[in-house]
């Protein structure tokens, strides 16, 4: 509503001629800050809640038949549920990386043929000449916040705050590393054991409190449920201004920790008892937005950061009907369970169209009226006519990288793999393919039925694109993953 200062009716001169001009300056600073309040207010708020491993089949909505999400599920009724959503990598410290900035991680030199991910003795980060969602929304006056894993960079430098970031409660890395007392052994002897419990002390992960060391080792039964106070604190303190929220969870990467509220509560495995915690946690973010009278303007964003580690077995999830799962660039390891939901932005119903977490920024940006860099090259489309109108996606192809490496292209329909990691032991070296292998995702998303055969002239066009893109991120930043810090 326009506030208006009442000027009164004088006889012109110079006195009274100077307090006119003085109320109609007045009047202008009250307009321009009543505008500028509005316009702030009217900005959506976004959350990104990303899970860590977890697999496209771990969730009510995609099919799980035992896993109980009611919360998601809601979301994806309510909003939309993306069938063919992407992450830019399939391991942790380059998917992120990818979602903050919405370039491939190959551009940044957050992915490595050395060293898959960051560790605690790696010596590097996320460079900060990389822009991010939370530095570009900061110009259009968002407060931004990372709650949970970061594994960006550990070291001071490298922390949220330093890419944009105003708060940061969270674990800098991964919940498996610093391992002591042989707890990798004993995890690997129990990994037919679906309720065995790992002890958390035996893994020394700090928390932090913005740069900060709240705790260690961090007691990790609890970690979700101090990750949702934080987010729902978050929330409360700035519901009278445009923020962004990334939750990160830690889980289920292993190892699998649960509340006592929670442990044993699903009666399948521990797995399942946190999967479903994580859908609680869902619901007290849902929750915490409708009772500021938030959820009409914000968008909430579920998914995860790559597909389920297959190699622990029980304690690993599910890619459901899709092939294989972490670590490799098959639909398992890279397509991603996803849902985006807004009442009063996001227009429900089933989107099987292609979508990426590259997208995000893109679309943040689009709905939040803030500017994109433009001296960079970006991989991203908006994607924000999709949430609003179900329009068509603008993404139409995507390439699957992986340790540094291109090793599938998807175009339309058709998926070419020319390189492959094995399917369990990811770890393991690349597999040149001999000849390039073509899957039509639209019938067999499962990618069983090999028919480059059948297809010589889309083959041919597949690999001239993938040597176009080859060409185009040549001169990227260098590695930062592989360099470790000197011995003590």
């Amino acid at each position: 509503m326009l506030l208006k200062v009442p000027i009164q009716q004088t006889v012109l001169g110079t006195e009274e001629e100077g307090f006119k001009m003085k109320r109609i300056f007045v009047f202008l600073i009250i307009f321009k800050a009543v505008f500028l309040f509005s316009q702030s207010n009217d900005k959506p708020n976004f959350v990104i809640i990303f899970c860590d491993d977890l697999g496209y089949g771990d969730i009510g909505v995609f099919g799980s038949p035992i896993i109980r999400t009611p919360n998601i599920d809601m979301m994806a009724n309510q909003g939309q549920k993306w069938t063919q959503f992407y992450v830019a990598d399939p391991v942790c410290t380059p998917s992120r990386a990818a979602l903050l900035t919405g370039r491939y991680p190959i551009r940044s030199g957050m992915t490595s043929s050395k060293r898959a991910v960051l560790f605690p003795d790696s010596a590097n980060g996320l460079k900060h000449e990389e822009v991010t969602i939370a530095e570009v929304l900061q110009d259009q006056g968002y407060t931004s916040a990372v709650v949970g894993k970061w594994h960006l960079g550990h070291l001071p430098r490298f922390l949220p705050q330093q890419q944009g970031f105003d708060y940061y409660f969270g674990i800098p890395y991964s919940n498996d590393m610093n391992k002591i007392n042989s707890s990798g052994r004993a995890y690997r002897e129990n990994l037919q054991n679906a309720n065995y419990l790992p002890i958390s002390e035996y893994y020394n992960v700090a928390l932090v409190e913005n740069k900060k060391e709240i705790e260690r080792p961090v007691d990790q039964t609890t970690i979700t449920q101090r990750y949702t106070e934080k987010a729902v604190e978050f929330i409360e303190k700035n519901k009278n201004q445009p923020f962004f929220l990334y939750l990160a969870h830690s889980m289920p990467h292993i190892p699998l920790f649960a509340s006592k509220e929670f442990l044993g509560k699903s009666k399948a495995s521990l797995y399942v008892d946190v999967i479903e915690e994580i859908d609680w946690s869902v619901g007290q973010v849902i929750d915490a937005l409708k009772r500021n009278n938030l959820d009409k303007n914000t968008v909430v964003v579920f998914s995860s950061d790559n597909g389920p580690w297959l190699r622990f077995k029980m304690h690993g999830g599910s890619a459901g009907a899709l092939r294989a799962g972490k670590g490799t660039t098959f639909e398992g390891g890279q397509r991603v369970p996803t849902v985006f939901w807004g009442p009063g932005i996001v227009k429900s119903g089933v989107i099987n169209q292609m979508g990426s977490t590259l997208d995000l920024i893109n679309t943040f940006a689009s709905l939040s009226g803030a500017n994109l860099p433009i001296e960079r090259k970006m991989d991203g489309y908006d994607l924000s006519q999709v949430l609003r109108e179900k329009s068509e996606s603008p993404r139409k192809d995507f390439y699957y990288w992986g340790f540094a490496e291109l090793h599938a292209y998807r175009s339309e329909h058709f998926k070419l793999h020319i390189k492959q990691r094995e399917p369990i032991n990811y770890g393991r070296p690349t597999i040149i393919l001999e000849e390039p292998e073509l899957y039509n995702l639209r019938s067999d998303f499962s990618e069983k039925y090999d028919v480059a055969l059948n297809h010589p002239r889309v083959v041919k066009e597949m690999l001239d694109k993938i040597e176009k893109h080859l060409k185009d991120v040549e001169g990227s930043t260098p590695d930062q993953l592989a360099e470790r810090l000197p011995k003590k």
